[in-house]
């Protein structure tokens, strides 16, 4: 089982800067695919982002060249540099990730490993 933790959140003024953070730890073998997902008031989650173990990164159209994803594999750490923030932003950010772990003696493979989330808001 893999337990995501993130950080970083926090109330910002439009225009404003914030970095995420999502640390993975448990009986990690290795994991592949880590992303940024958010859920605004009264709307349904959304993918915000997605890097590959070998750091190819996606975007949604509405983050594009604002936000930018990274990961560091050494500390099965992923993180979510978000710069000129829009009050639109505004949601609970959740760190997914696609992991391998230990079960006994066997590999587990699952893509369902969620954190907590950290709130993101963006008002003046």
């Amino acid at each position: 089982q893999v337990q995501l933790v993130e950080s970083g959140g926090g109330l910002v003024q439009p225009g404003g800067s914030l970095r995420l953070s999502c640390l993975a730890s448990g009986n990690i073998v290795g994991i592949d695919a880590m992303g940024w997902h958010r859920r605004a008031p009264g709307k349904e989650r959304e993918l915000v982002a997605t890097i590959t173990s070998d750091d190819n990164a996606n975007y949604a159209d509405s983050v594009k060249g604002r936000f930018t994803i990274s990961r560091d594999n050494a500390k099965n750490t992923v993180y979510l540099q978000m710069n000129s923030l829009k009050p639109e932003d505004t949601a609970v950010y959740y760190c997914n990730a696609e992991a391998r772990t230990w079960r006994g003696f066997s590999i587990h493979y699952s893509k369902d490993n969620w954190g907590q989330g950290t709130q993101v808001t963006v008002s003046s």
